[in-house]
């Protein structure tokens, strides 16, 4: 079986092969990385090269810059691209920022310039994947998922499944602060990519979400990403939001949280994967795998521990975090498991190998899984994973107000959609002008101009 990795220089991408090749050895003949970046190649691509060989498993990852020959063949085609490179999101939080409006990358005016960006150059790459290996699934980690999701499922022949860890990490933090297992608990969740809610969470049988209501304080305490709710809020609702809702309930902390910090995490992440790259080439200079793994999770780490900290604390935490990997030590490059969105994708294809069919939180086709939404909708609800291909499951009852959310949401992705495949700038905008974080038209407009201006090239097909 081959794996294709469509984005294989991306900062994520060596973790995700010490994952496979540490825990699932035997689970693909072939994985191919591609990366049209020649920086990325020498960095990130040879890391995930070389960890194969030290694991024990030289040529099992290759590297390529040509996308026929990672995709010849392939099963499946794991996709984690990012149009414009790291600069481009900070051009995406910046417009929206100096306007007062929530600058996220995958929601509200960044994700939709993250989306018009993308949507074109994977719909190609789907028509090359179509000629290489027909059959190949597209599971699909792109950002903003639901919405490139979408976009693969309505105009591409290829078959796709967007993944995201937002829900399942969620599920776990709440287990853990249950103190029980994930194989004693069952749960509804439902929603739209970022925008979804659990609203139910039973433990041995027993329900257990007017529990984690009446704790949510003690919640908030045990995990950080829990602190962006207030108490009062999620007790009203009835449902436990995940961590992006945050942006929907609170853009005016964000906003302040942001101007705090003096930098986006756009701007962070920028400054955090630059010094990335330049520490593996130096790394690979002095030694070899060893030391470029070494640096490279220790700025990981640094990545992953300061994650929304900007958004919410109006504080990286950077200088924190330094300090706690600095006294950690050095991370060697054996063990480790699949984890976070790589761990979901394979489950994914598990299930629909038929190796270990399974329930999975995915973005796909409704169908009949939340009843106020088009059967052709793409969303994020649980569904049975198995050889025959992806089944939506029932959703739990969101609250009302959530429903609202989604469904204006859900009108702003089909429009901007449209207006990435059409090439329409004024369909953009107005598209734009539906998203619930966007004050109006005449706003829409101006960033969308300005997206057209900053964005160049990427941006030129749209008339």
């Amino acid at each position: 079986m081959k794996l294709a990795v469509l984005g294989g220089g991306g900062v994520r991408i060596p973790a995700f092969i010490r994952g496979i090749l540490s825990q699932r050895p035997a689970a693909f003949d072939e994985i191919s990385l591609f990366e049209p970046n020649e920086l990325r190649r020498e960095t990130t691509g040879r890391l995930a090269v070389e960890l194969a060989t030290e694991l024990g498993q030289p040529g099992a990852v290759t590297l390529t810059a040509e996308a026929e020959e990672a995709f010849a063949g392939a099963d499946f085609v794991f996709s984690a691209i990012r149009v414009g490179g790291d600069r481009a999101r900070v051009i995406d939080e910046e417009v929206a920022l100096r306007r007062g409006i929530v600058g996220q990358e995958t929601t509200g005016p960044g994700g939709c310039a993250m989306a018009l960006r993308t949507i074109p150059v994977l719909l190609s790459y789907c028509e090359t994947l179509a000629r290489c290996a027909p059959g190949a699934v597209l599971i699909n980690f792109t950002n903003p998922v639901g919405l490139i999701t979408q976009a693969v499922s309505l105009h591409s022949g290829v078959r796709v499944v967007g993944v995201c860890d937002t829900p399942s990490s969620t599920l776990d933090r709440l287990t853990g602060f249950l103190g029980a297992g994930r194989d004693r608990v069952a749960f509804s969740y439902g929603g739209l990519n970022h925008l979804g809610w659990i609203t139910s969470f039973a433990v041995d049988g027993q329900e257990r979400i007017g529990t984690l209501l009446d704790r949510y304080e003690e919640l908030r305490r045990f995990d950080h990403v829990f602190a962006a709710f207030d108490p009062a809020l999620v007790r009203r609702l009835g449902a436990i939001p995940t961590e992006y809702v945050y942006y929907f309930y609170e853009p005016a902390r964000y906003v302040a949280a942001v101007a705090r910090a003096g930098a986006s995490r756009g701007a962070d992440v920028l400054r955090l994967n630059s010094e990335l790259l330049d520490a593996i080439v130096v790394a690979f200079g002095a030694g070899g795998v060893r030391e470029a793994w070494s640096a490279y999770s220790t700025l990981m780490g640094v990545r992953r521990d300061t994650y929304m900290r900007t958004d919410t604390d109006g504080d990286s935490g950077q200088a924190q975090a330094r300090a706690r990997r600095a006294a950690a030590g050095p991370a060697g490059p054996g063990g480790g498991r699949p984890g976070g969105y790589e761990g979901v994708a394979l489950q994914v294809i598990d299930g629909l190998t038929a190796r270990s069919p399974g329930e999975v939180i995915v973005n796909t086709r409704n169908g009949a899984s939340l009843g106020f939404l088009d059967p052709d909708d793409v969303v994020e609800v649980p569904a049975l994973v198995h050889g025959g291909g992806v089944s939506p499951l029932a959703g739990g009852q969101l609250p009302r107000s959530a429903v609202g959310l989604i469904t204006q949401t859900k009108q702003y992705e089909r429009e901007l959609v449209d207006a990435a495949v059409t090439g329409d700038a004024g369909l953009a905008a107005l598209a734009l002008a539906v998203h619930p974080l966007v004050p109006g038209v005449t706003v829409a407009r101006e960033m969308i101009s300005e997206y057209r201006e900053r964005h160049g090239p990427h941006l030129a097909y749209l008339r």
